[in-house]
């Protein structure tokens, strides 16, 4: 079922900086504060908690860097791949290996550039971390969606409760007017897919496609623009992604295997400057999403949030939000979302949102809005 709803209350950013990051903000259900955790990143993209307690940061132009003892060391790590890093990409999503404390394996995504780098792709490479640098690194995959231009690289990463890793890939901004004949459309291709791997980029042998002519074995479902958000709820295991839709038209689905979700045959945006793309929102055989914003709030990263520092907010879908500079709180009871609440809106552009192994709530805030780049995380008012 799609739900559209209204906002039921916003909270707003008013001040940059520390001083601000002490004040209070309420909210539906928690009153909060915003605290910084590091600053000095370039573009920064993602974020991921190792076991010591330093965090894994990307930043867009190429670096992973480590904020240890609460402070971004100045040297980035060493081992990282070379990136295209023209327009949405560059060095994007760092994962950890299910297994991290006992094999050390750090994944990440990138914009691979082709020999002359007029061309770039998404793919996906780990390699063991031994604090400083990044070792034995291997390609694990590499996207069929090669184009000369810079957007729409999707490459959000998830793992399952059985260790298969959940791959995204966007559209490459191909244009939506080709419709059916969309390569998101088409199993040839990874363009605007999600795409399941063992955790060494093998193909599983229970993947809808396996087998089928014409189809490519890692796809797990397609019709989709760019995919920004990749989330497994921690209690279902059902997987939930966000993507972009052109202007409008954003989307919170639930993956299933073999679905179509529809892209660009059927949606609720229109493309930029207002040309009217679909003839309906919706068509048999094609997965409506369960919740959508018209205007886009330009989808970012996805969090399904399970701990006990916000325990009024648990199992609510966290969306950062890139237009607007916001968080947008979506309710959901079982596969149906039921609310929205926005949250700071205009704080600056929120690339990624993730639970700590605190229980808080960790941002990397790109740029713009009233907050400088870095890392920053929300703490409940009582813990304090």
């Amino acid at each position: 079922m799609t739900s559209r709803t209204i906002l039921t209350s916003l909270v707003f950013w008013g001040l940059a900086g520390p001083a601000a990051a002490q004040e209070t903000y309420s909210s539906d259900l928690h009153d909060f504060r915003v605290v910084p955790v590091a600053s000095g990143l370039e573009h920064p993209w993602s974020i991921a908690f190792l076991p010591s307690g330093d965090i894994l940061a990307t930043e867009r132009p190429g670096r992973l860097r480590v904020i240890r003892d609460g402070r971004l060391h100045p040297d980035p790590i060493a081992g990282v791949p070379d990136v295209r890093a023209r327009g949405q990409g560059g060095l994007l999503e760092v994962a950890l290996h299910p297994d991290f404390e006992t094999n050390r394996l750090v994944y990440l995504t990138f914009s691979k550039p082709n020999r002359g780098g007029s061309e770039a792709t998404t793919a996906v490479v780990r390699g063991r971390f031994d604090g400083h640098a990044l070792s034995d690194l291997e390609e694990i995959f590499e996207a069929e969606a090669w184009s000369r231009g810079g957007n729409h690289f999707g490459s959000k990463l998830a793992f399952d409760r059985d260790g298969h890793l959940f791959v995204t890939v966007g559209d490459r901004g191909a244009s939506p007017f080709e419709l059916g004949d969309h390569p998101a459309q088409h199993l040839t291709n990874h363009q605007g897919k999600v795409l399941r791997l063992h955790d060494d980029g093998r193909v599983p042998a229970d993947n809808p496609f396996v087998g089928q002519d014409s189809a490519l074995p890692e796809i797990w479902s397609f019709g989709h623009r760019n995919l920004q958000g990749l989330a497994f709820h921690p209690e279902t295991g059902d997987l939930w992604e966000t993507e972009h839709g052109p202007q409008g038209g954003d989307e919170l689905n639930l993956v299933r295997p073999a679905r179509n979700y529809g892209w660009p045959v059927i949606g609720y945006g229109v493309q930029y400057g207002g040309r009217r793309i679909h003839d309906s929102p919706e068509r048999a055989g094609m997965e409506q999403p369960v919740h959508y914003w018209v205007p886009s709030i330009a989808t970012s990263g996805l969090l399904i949030y399970s701990g006990d520092r916000f325990p009024h907010w648990r199992g609510s879908a966290f969306v950062g939000g890139l237009s607007g500079a916001q968080i947008a709180r979506v309710t959901l009871d079982g596969r149906e979302a039921v609310s929205e609440e926005t949250l700071l809106r205009g704080f600056g552009r929120i690339r990624d949102i993730r639970q700590g192994p605190d229980g808080l709530i960790y941002l990397a805030i790109d740029t713009s809005g009233g907050s400088e780049p870095g890392i920053v995380r929300l703490e409940p008012v009582e813990a304090r």
